[in-house]
């Protein structure tokens, strides 16, 4: 086999590895996510439901929020969306529920955002949904499942909890908004909300999502680039060395 061959298929192969290796981590990040992900109880928080779409062949066309029904919101508002449908769906709990001196039998227990026709989240796309919550319960975390459902009818089911993900990592995690908890180090995706001065009309800006995650993302490709340049260079170098007799 000649040197020329030997270069070529080291080429290939580191940059075959390189593009694996930076796909992984991009794609293993993109799930639904609310930002921020830490609200004070008592509060009427805006939160944002970051959602992704990671199809390379349809578009997100509908998600579904299920709210809880052990301690629910009272107040549940949406920020309109160009092309999209916004459903609050109430039902009648499980059982009455006191909140601030009020006892209640019904609630929201689901949002629900439709696209209309060209409207869904195409590829390299995502969209934020924005929903104000509360009054916040005096919880320790409060767990969103989501469901994103595409044009192909394909459906992805965000709704496993932290114990269930750092059991099988497989899963999809759920959004999860902490409240009394402290939320694990590698989910800081924004600072606490801030309270609304109207709690039925005025909805905050969320916090911008944490910075130190797509830097930290920056640094390991800029590492697996070098080490591949350095490994061509070094094919490169044995490849030029005069064979011996």
């Amino acid at each position: 086999m000649s040197s020329k061959n030997t270069v070529r298929r080291a080429l290939v192969g580191l940059t075959a590895g390189v593009a694996l290796a930076i796909a992984v981590p991009l794609v293993a990040s993109a799930h639904v996510t609310v930002n921020p992900n830490q609200a004070e109880p008592g509060s009427y928080s805006a939160v944002v439901f970051r959602v992704p779409n990671e199809s390379e062949t349809a578009s997100t066309v509908k998600l579904e929020v299920t709210l809880p029904t052990d301690t629910p919101f009272t107040s549940v508002r949406y920020e309109p969306i160009p092309g999209w449908t916004t459903t609050i769906v109430r039902s009648t709990l499980p059982a009455p529920v006191e909140v601030a001196g009020n006892t209640i039998s019904e609630a929201a227990t689901s949002i629900i955002w439709e696209a209309e026709p060209g409207a869904g989240i195409a590829q390299g796309q995502f969209q934020n949904m924005t929903v104000s919550l509360g009054p916040v319960p005096d919880v320790g975390s409060i767990l969103l499942p989501a469901v994103q459902t595409y044009d192909d009818g394909e459906v992805a089911e965000w709704t496993a909890t932290p114990d269930e993900v750092a059991a099988d990592d497989t899963l999809d995690p759920a959004p999860v908004l902490y409240v009394n908890d402290a939320p694990p180090a590698d989910e800081h995706s924004g600072s606490h909300a801030t309270d609304t001065t109207d709690h039925d009309t005025t909805v905050t800006a969320a916090a911008p999502a944490d910075p130190q995650a797509g830097v930290s993302l920056g640094l390991s490709i800029a590492a697996l680039v070098i080490a591949a340049l350095a490994a061509v260079l070094a094919a490169l170098g044995l490849a030029r060395r005069p064979r011996k007799a």
